[in-house]
């Protein structure tokens, strides 16, 4: 059985199979030369700072839409360009989450980034990218709640 939902458990258990730091920051990087930026449709700058991810120190912000099945769509923006780790971490997120629906992201757990990034990582770095799996959990909820 999967500990994560969708298509996040195959992006996790690719990271996984990968021993050598090297390689898995080759990985990381791959992910992040992947991102978009929010589109403006979605949201334009100055960005509120309600969509602020709490701590994190590559300025994520993070936003939910409802696809017309009923799945969600999330969607990025990184204000440092320097934010790899944030980059890759979204990529992983949209490409690993994006079309489930709320009930499949709630259990998601901050145990991701470890599972991604590693034990070794930095106590800033790893609160702030647990930040963003945090506020999509968050968002999905509220997604969840507009539906009852």
């Amino acid at each position: 059985m999967s500990r994560f939902p969708g298509s996040l458990q195959t992006i996790i258990d690719e990271f996984k199979a990968i021993d050598d730091a090297n390689m898995r920051g080759e990985l990381l990087i791959e992910f992040a030369d992947k991102f978009i930026d929010v589109p403006e449709t979605i949201a334009k700058r100055p960005f509120p700072k309600t969509h602020l991810v709490p701590g994190c120190e590559s300025e994520a912000y993070i936003w939910c839409t409802k696809l017309d099945d009923g799945g969600l769509k999330f969607h990025f923006a990184v204000e440092n360009p320097h934010g790899v780790s944030a980059k890759s971490l979204a990529v992983i997120l949209d490409e690993g989450l994006s079309g489930h629906n709320a009930d499949e992201i709630l259990g998601l757990s901050e145990e991701l980034v470890y599972e991604i990034f590693g034990r070794n990582i930095s106590m800033g770095k790893g609160q702030g990218l647990m930040g963003m799996v945090a506020m999509v959990r968050g968002l999905a909820m509220q997604q969840r709640a507009a539906q009852l």
